[in-house]
């Protein structure tokens, strides 16, 4: 895919305990994505996708809302950082999109 773009989210607010992991799943897999998505300790929650813009652009506006048990305090996209494990899956032949952690 030559317009493949990698992007880094965290989200806050209410984000942990009310299926926001496996709702970025469904939403990143809905566009195509690959990538994964965590709970980090401080409470947040942290999303890795490859995809195209358009895509990312889909699954950005989806983290701004969130499952419907959930309340989202703010979406910061943060700079890439060590992007190893997903470009390794990448490379490895890894399609979609995984929860992990």
């Amino acid at each position: 895919m030559p317009d493949q773009q990698i992007r880094r989210f965290v989200v806050r607010g209410r984000v942990q305990g009310v299926g926001f992991r496996w709702f970025v799943e469904r939403e990143a897999s809905l566009h195509s994505l690959t990538g994964w998505v965590r709970n980090n300790p401080q409470g947040t929650v942290e999303v890795l996708a490859a995809g195209s813009a358009v895509g990312l652009a889909a699954l950005d506006a989806s983290l701004h809302q969130g499952p419907r048990a959930a309340r989202v305090d703010g979406v910061e996209e943060l700079p890439l950082g060590d992007v190893a494990e997903l470009q390794a899956a990448l490379a490895a032949g890894r399609q979609g999109f995984w929860v992990s952690g």
